[in-house]
């Protein structure tokens, strides 16, 4: 969890979303960092990222790493 304050931070969520509540958001800071969050509880902290470790995230997403079946 980010220690950091990202209160001004541009927060941004899937197209896909819909408007729906349950979504994550995403924002990138200034210094390369990427933070995440659960847009139900924007108060209640952000998950930071450095670039390399988005990016292995991301590939895991498209590549069905964490698909049970």
């Amino acid at each position: 969890m980010s220690s950091r304050d990202v209160t001004g931070a541009k927060w941004r969520k899937s197209s896909r979303s819909n408007g729906q509540a349950e979504c994550v958001e995403v924002a990138f800071l200034e210094d390369g960092n990427l933070a995440m969050r659960d847009s139900k509880r924007p108060t209640g902290g952000a998950l930071e990222f450095m670039p390399d470790e988005w990016r292995a995230f991301a590939d895991s997403l498209e590549g069905n790493a964490f698909n049970r079946q």
